[in-house]
């Protein structure tokens, strides 16, 4: 035990990196704490990001009736409009549920619960203000983890209902008929799916040529495929010069392009990127400094520059994704208390809960073409799947990758009903070494999604035999 401080760990922010390791420390028999400058805890992930937004795209499958692929009442006489205040309802519900469960799990392991605005006094000193107390916290240890916010719109300031970041737009008090998305990152990309099969009018806008270059080229050349089908329009290689909001009526935005387009829209999603949430913290009194987005440079064991602060989380950058957050947090917490813990594995999962959904384990194929890796492919269509024909999803596609000369798994590449379920199973044969022959002599449940391996297998298995 640390003896002098307040607590042996201070966690700046209660998203997956703070909660989880606020709750290993205080296993391993440490005095924990978070500070959440929240209302409530669960940080982005649980206020504004992933439960939320996933929450929000489960509404409107249901409202589909379906997989989601093609447009809300389609083919079923007109179609039934929804209203904003249904379809966040259950949103809200499920936000709720979520923040019990996490402050039920911290009340449980006995870590105290700060709510306010952290800012460093020394490097072992933080005061927490809110309006309603304050406060000074001493620590031995400090996890800063307090993720990321979006990056502002451009010349123009968020206006309700008109120009909006990812963290407004499920506060919304109506559905737009048009809707433009500045940005067509992993969020963009989400929420244009999702808005375009509620029947909404979408427009992407990206300066880049290609969304989604992490990702294998000939899966989001279907998912791009999949959302021009239902009318979404890409204005790919474009960079927004001006957003003006004209006061009408109707009010609505109007926006000019560098290449002199002019689209004007009911709402513009403004999600060109995210930066960390450090500006507030004042970091330099703890002897950091942040990069040019806020965020923090770490070693391999979440350190920062001073030995005894670490991070986790968003805030460090790649792969900013809720899971391996978690698992950052608690290893930096172990890290920080000596306990020898093995690293989070190196492949670990992607998922991209656009309308249809896509995930990945592993390398796509163009790096392994980069790097004279030898490979095949094994495809498989949900057409080909009795469980795809039941579930009405006749486009999705599972791809695997193996190398020609071992037969080792390289990569899994999933689009389609359940994918970031589905993508499991390969996770699991790649993490423990496996290839060919593990798909070529198993067996599973039928019908299932999961026999798409066994068929993308013998795919493979044909083309390596010829």
């Amino acid at each position: 035990m640390s003896h002098g401080y307040d607590y042996d760990l201070l966690c700046i922010g209660s998203g997956p990196a703070g909660q989880r390791g606020a709750v290993q420390a205080a296993k391993l028999g440490k005095r924990a704490a978070v500070v959440e400058r929240g209302r409530v805890v669960g940080g982005v992930c649980v206020a504004t990001g992933t439960i939320p937004s996933k929450t929000f795209r489960e509404a409107v499958l249901s409202l589909n009736g379906r997989a989601g692929f093609g447009r809300a009442g389609q083919g079923a006489g007109p179609v039934i409009r929804p209203t904003a205040e249904g379809l966040f309802a259950r949103v809200a519900e499920v936000e709720q549920r979520q923040r019990d469960i996490i402050e039920d799990q911290l009340q449980r392991n006995e870590v105290t619960v700060f709510k306010g605005e952290a800012r460093f006094i020394d490097p072992h000193t933080v005061a927490v203000t809110s309006n309603e107390a304050s406060s000074v916290v001493t620590a031995a240890h400090i996890l800063i983890a307090v993720g990321t916010i979006p990056a502002p719109p451009p010349g123009v300031a968020t206006a309700p209902d008109l120009v909006v970041t990812s963290d407004e737009l499920l506060r919304l008090t109506r559905l737009p008929r048009r809707l433009a998305v500045v940005g067509a990152g992993v969020i963009g990309i989400e929420y244009a799916a999702m808005f375009a099969a509620l029947g909404i009018d979408v427009t992407v806008i990206d300066k880049r040529d290609r969304p989604l270059e992490f990702l294998d080229r000939e899966i989001v050349d279907e998912l791009l495929s999949q959302m021009r089908n239902c009318d979404v329009t890409f204005r790919l290689g474009e960079e927004v010069e001006q957003l003006e909001i004209v006061e009408g009526p109707p009010r609505r935005v109007v926006m000019r392009l560098q290449s002199g387009k002019r689209l004007v829209s009911e709402l513009v999603l403004f999600c060109a990127g995210r930066q960390g949430a450090t500006a507030q913290l004042n970091l330099p009194a703890a002897g950091l400094t942040p990069d040019e987005r806020g965020r923090l440079t770490v070693d391999r064991q979440y350190r920062t520059a001073v030995p005894h602060i670490v991070a986790a989380g968003d805030v460090i950058g790649f792969p900013s994704l809720a899971t391996t957050s978690a698992e950052q947090g608690r290893l930096a917490a172990c890290v920080t208390f000596g306990v020898e813990a093995d690293p989070m594995a190196s492949h670990f999962p992607i998922g991209i809960y656009a309308i249809p959904e896509i995930s990945m384990v592993g390398e796509p194929e163009h790096e392994l073409t980069i790097r004279r890796v030898p490979y095949e492919t094994g495809r498989a269509r949900y057409r080909e799947i009795a469980r795809g024909h039941i579930l009405g999803d006749d486009s999705g596609l599972l791809k695997m990758l193996f190398h020609r000369e071992d037969r080792r798994l390289l990569g899994v590449h999933v689009i389609g009903t359940s994918a970031t379920e589905l993508i499991h199973i390969g996770q699991a044969v790649l993490g423990l070494g496996g290839g060919l022959d593990y798909f070529l002599t198993t067996a599973f449940n039928y019908p299932t999604l999961a026999e798409c391996y066994k068929v993308a297998a013998l795919d493979a298995h044909n083309k390596l035999s010829a």
